[in-house]
């Protein structure tokens, strides 16, 4: 393949709507919740479903067991000539729909209302992963090949932290190795504005806990008298940051590296301060005042409280005193900073800070990562931005996330490619929320751009700016 005609695969794209949705309809059916341990049978068919789907566009498909759920691996090669390779990650896992009661349709049972359509899993990953495939489809249809070699890497605990794929890494490895890699999970800031991710933070997640007595006990016998074990992790979780926002814990910020000015001048930081508060009901902002919202949320690192539990919490009352208290906390790490050395700070600080008599233990959960940061000049981003340039009639913009992919980083090292961090997400479609949902107008423009950058990388550039000029590349419609 040397060339195709934009036209004639948007064409495709839209006199095959009513096959493309029912696929992506299926594809949402399974329900494929990771945090629970029910759901073994769900992700065997969507597992199957994905096998049987690539099997028939023309890829090798192969099903990696894990000590939690499968991950789908599958290539197409090129033998008769020499070509880069592109390895593509997404997920075929979701969050839980809970609460069932604020969705206004079945989570499971995809519906279109407007120009959207809802379920779990619409926007992150399913509706993501789907435009991967679906341009890879028509890529053969048109074509009857591909221009490159392409692996894709599909797993099943992406929200849960990629524990079966971390310990696949390294037994896979001679798989995984390609010239770039393209990580389909993130998004753009604006529908009209497209945008490429240049950094996501790393994450670390804890359970502290808190026990000051055996049992709990009456507040009235034994109030003034007995250390209250809520009381404490309230004290302890206040200071882990001072009045100015700053993190207190010694050595946090240690190796935290600055962004230069001209990182900034890459990046595009407009940011909304009163639309943001408007979106979210609230006037006050969090973090380290020294630093700008957008700042705040895409380069400093982070410790957050995500929830806390302890005593008696149910209808009534019931007057004790608690002796047990636990909360959840994570930390964003951005680059500089390594997990295993922020759980030690951790472990220290609160056991420094805890009362004698109180006993402290900081259990970290599977799944942390390290930050990861590409390059705005590397080739591969080059052809993405392109695209979405092509795509969108726009310029492309470059920006940051403050989310985490834990396995991006890990992936990186084992495949020792150029990455990309992609996607067509907005912060409106509601991921991790009742009633999830992604544009039907931005997955077409997913799969046009993944046609385009997966033609752009297979080409030598002389060649590609040569078939744009001639209009044989023409993404103008």
């Amino acid at each position: 393949m040397t060339s195709f005609d934009i036209a004639a695969l948007q064409k495709s794209i839209d006199q095959d709507t009513a096959n493309w949705l029912n696929d992506l309809k299926t594809f949402l059916r399974f329900e494929t919740v990771s945090a629970k341990t029910d759901t073994h049978p769900a992700m065997n068919a969507c597992i199957s479903w994905l096998e049987n789907f690539l099997k028939e566009i023309g890829f090798t498909v192969e099903i990696w067991p894990t000590s939690g759920y499968p991950v789908l691996y599958a290539s197409y090669e090129i033998a008769e000539r020499m070509q880069p390779t592109l390895l593509i990650y997404n997920h075929y896992d979701v969050q839980p729909a809970e609460p069932l009661e604020q969705w206004d349709s079945n989570p499971f049972e995809a519906v279109i209302k407007g120009d959207h359509l809802y379920a779990r899993g619409a926007q992150d990953n399913k509706g993501q992963c789907f435009y991967v495939l679906y341009a890879l489809k028509l890529l053969f249809k048109e074509y009857g090949s591909l221009p490159m070699n392409i692996k894709l890497c599909i797993e099943g605990e992406e929200e849960i932290g990629s524990p079966g794929l971390a310990g696949l890494l390294e037994e896979k490895k001679e798989s995984l190795k390609a010239d770039y890699l393209a990580v389909v999970d993130l998004g753009i800031k604006a529908p009209h504005c497209p945008a490429i991710t240049l950094g996501i933070r790393g994450i670390v997640t804890f359970d502290l806990a808190v026990t000051t007595a055996r049992f709990d006990a009456h507040s009235g016998s034994h109030g003034g008298v007995l250390l209250n074990s809520l009381d404490v992790i309230v004290k302890l979780l206040a200071s882990l940051k001072d009045k100015e926002g700053k993190i207190t814990i010694p050595g946090f910020y240690d190796g935290v590296e600055e962004m230069s000015p001209d990182e900034k001048e890459t990046l595009h930081f407009d940011f909304d301060l009163e639309q943001y508060q408007k979106e979210m009901g609230g006037k006050a902002v969090g973090g380290e005042k020294s630093y700008s919202a957008l700042e705040r949320g895409w380069i400093r690192p982070t410790v957050e409280i995500n929830g806390i539990s302890g005593g008696y919490t149910e209808e009534g009352f019931k007057t004790i005193i608690p002796a047990k208290a636990i909360a959840k906390l994570s930390c964003r790490l951005v680059p500089g900073q390594n997990p295993d050395r922020i759980k030690h700070l951790m472990k220290i600080f609160f056991e420094k800070k805890a009362p004698l008599g109180a006993k402290v233990e900081l259990v970290c959960h599977p799944g942390e990562g390290q930050a990861l940061r590409v390059s705005a000049s590397s080739p591969l981003v080059n052809a993405f931005a392109k695209a979405y340039e092509k795509v969108f009639d726009a310029p492309c913009k470059f920006i940051l996330e403050g989310g985490s992919i834990p396995i991006a980083s890990r992936l990186k090292q084992v495949s020792q490619a150029e990455v990309v961090l992609m996607g067509l997400g907005l912060s409106s479609d509601q991921i991790h929320a009742p009633n999830e949902h992604f544009g039907i107008d931005r997955f077409k423009k997913g799969v046009l751009i993944m046609a385009y950058a997966i033609t752009e990388l297979s080409l030598p550039t002389t060649t590609a700016a040569h078939l744009i000029g001639e209009g044989k590349i023409d993404f103008t419609s």
